[in-house]
C-alpha cells in the first residue's frame, strides 16, 4: 500500500519504534474513515469531474500526490497531539505569538459559513438530481436539520458509525461506475504514473492536489482519536495505519471520479447541471443503472461530508474558547461536544448559511468554497514544519528530512493555487 510504504521514509526512524501490540491495528480503524468521508465533498467532485472533462486520464496522477501530501499533513497533526498531549489549536495558542490564534479564528469563523453554505446547497442539489420534485433549497434545509440531530444526539460511536454506511456506499458506488468506464491498462498507467502537464492543466491539477481530502476539516482529525481515547506516543503507529487507509480511500475515489468524468463535454460540466452530465455520460455508456449508481454516489460523498463538518469543526471553535481561558482542564477535550459553546457553533453551521440558498446558484458557492480553502493549507503546513522540528516540543519525534520536504513542496502548490484563485474569482 502506497501510503504504508511512505511511511518507513517520512519519519525518523527513532519515533518508529512504538509498540501496537495492545491493540489490533484494523480493528481500531475508524477516525480515519470520518476524517475521509468528511474531506471528500463537494469540492473535490467538482474539481476531479471538470479535470477529468478537460484532460481525460492523462493527470490522474495529481489525484494521487494531493492524498499523499493530505496525509502527510494530517499525520504531522496526529503526531504532535500524541507526543506533546495538547491539540494543534491547543498548541497555536500556548506557545505561538497570540495573532497566530486569532488569524486562525476570524478565518475558522468566516470559512464555517462559506463551506456550510456550500454543503447545504450541494447536499440540496444532490438529493434533487434523484428526487426533482422537491427543491434544491427544500432539500439543503431537510439535510442541515438531519445532520444537526445526528451530532446532537448521536456521539461520535454513532457518527462513526454512520459514516462507515455512507462511506461504503459513496466508494463502492463510484468505483463501481469507474470500473466500467475503465480504460486500457496503459493508459491507466501513463496517467497514474507518468506525470505530465497538457497545455492549460496547471491549475486544474492543483485544483486536483488541493481539493483532495479536505482542508480545515484535517484538523478535526485530533479531537476524533481523543473520542477514540488515543493518547500517548505509543498511539502513532496506530494512527498512520489509519491514515493511510483513509488516504487510500480518498485517492482512490479522486481517481475513479476522474475516469467517470473523461469522455464528458468539458463545458457542461462548468454549470449547474454539472452532476447531472456526468450521471447522463454513465448512461449513455453503461445504461440507467450506471446512472442512478453515480447519483447515490455523490449523494452519500456530500451528506457524510456535511455530517463530518457539523460534528468535527464545533471542535475546533470550543477548543480555542476554552483554550484561550488558560486554565488547566477547564473541560476534556472528549467531553467538549456536551458544551454550550460546542451546540452553539453547531447551530451556526447549520442554520444562518441557509440565507445562501435564495441565491440560486449552489455550483458557484462551491467555488467559493475551494477558495476559502485555499487561504488555510499554506498557513497550517507552516505551522506545522516549525513546530514539528523542534526538538525541545518533540524530541525524538520530529519530522524527518522527506517529511519536510512534501510539507515543502505542499506549501508551494498551495501558495500558487492562493495566488490564482484569489485573481480569478475575487
Amino acid at each position: 500500500m502506497l501510503c504504508l510504504r511512505i511511511n518507513r521514509l517520512l519519519i525518523n526512524e527513532t519515533s518508529s519504534s512504538v509498540s501496537v501490540s495492545k491493540f489490533d491495528s484494523f480493528r481500531s480503524i475508524g477516525p480515519g474513515i470520518v476524517i475521509a468521508a468528511t474531506g471528500v465533498g463537494a469540492g473535490d467532485l467538482i474539481a476531479a469531474s471538470v479535470s477529468g472533462a478537460r484532460f481525460g486520464t492523462t493527470i490522474l496522477w495529481a489525484a494521487v500526490i494531493g492524498a499523499i501530501i493530505k496525509y502527510v499533513i494530517n499525520e504531522n497533526l496526529a503526531r504532535w497531539q500524541l507526543v506533546t498531549g495538547t491539540t494543534l489549536l491547543e498548541g497555536w495558542i500556548q506557545k505561538l505569538p497570540r495573532f497566530v490564534a486569532i488569524y486562525f479564528l476570524l478565518y475558522l469563523l468566516l470559512w464555517s459559513f462559506i463551506v456550510a453554505g456550500a454543503l447545504i446547497s450541494a447536499s440540496g442539489l444532490a438529493a434533487h438530481a434523484i428526487f426533482p420534485s422537491v427543491s434544491v433549497a427544500a432539500w439543503g434545509v431537510i439535510h442541515s436539520v438531519a445532520a444537526v440531530l445526528i451530532v446532537w444526539f448521536g456521539g461520535y460511536r454513532h457518527i462513526e458509525r454512520i459514516m462507515k454506511v455512507l462511506i461504503a456506499l459513496m466508494f463502492i458506488v463510484v468505483l463501481v461506475c469507474a470500473a466500467l468506464l475503465l480504460p486500457d491498462a496503459g493508459e491507466l498507467f501513463r496517467g497514474i504514473f507518468l506525470p505530465s502537464l497538457p497545455d492549460g492543466s496547471i491549475v486544474f491539477v492543483l485544483g486536483v492536489i488541493g481539493g483532495v481530502g479536505g482542508s480545515v476539516t484535517v484538523m478535526s482529525y485530533g479531537y476524533w482519536i481523543r473520542e477514540k481515547r488515543w493518547q500517548g506516543s505509543e498511539y502513532i503507529k496506530q494512527c498512520r495505519t489509519d491514515l493511510s487507509v483513509a488516504y487510500i480511500l480518498t485517492g482512490l475515489f479522486g481517481l475513479s471520479v476522474m475516469i467517470i468524468a473523461a469522455g464528458v463535454r468539458p463545458e457542461v460540466v462548468q454549470g449547474s447541471k454539472m452532476i447531472l452530465a456526468v450521471a447522463d455520460h454513465l448512461e449513455s455508456r453503461v445504461g440507467e443503472y450506471g446512472s442512478w449508481l453515480f447519483l447515490a454516489g455523490f449523494w452519500g460523498a456530500v451528506f457524510s461530508s456535511m455530517i463530518g463538518v457539523w460534528d468535527g469543526i464545533p471542535y475546533l471553535f470550543t477548543d480555542f474558547v476554552y483554550s484561550s481561558k488558560r486554565k488547566t482542564a477547564v473541560v476534556e477535550v472528549d467531553s467538549y461536544a456536551k458544551t454550550p459553546y460546542y451546540r452553539a457553533y453547531l447551530l451556526y453551521l447549520a442554520v444562518p448559511p441557509m440565507l445562501l440558498l435564495p441565491l440560486g446558484k449552489p455550483v458557484w458557492i462551491v467555488v467559493m468554497y475551494s477558495v476559502a480553502g485555499a487561504f488555510f493549507m499554506p498557513f497550517l503546513a507552516v505551522l506545522l514544519i516549525y513546530m514539528n522540528n523542534r526538538r525541545d516540543w518533540l524530541k525524538t519525534f520530529r519530522n524527518g528530512y522527506i517529511m519536510n520536504a512534501v510539507l515543502l513542496v505542499s506549501i508551494l502548490l498551495f501558495s500558487y493555487l492562493l495566488f490564482e484563485k484569489t485573481l480569478r474569482y475575487l
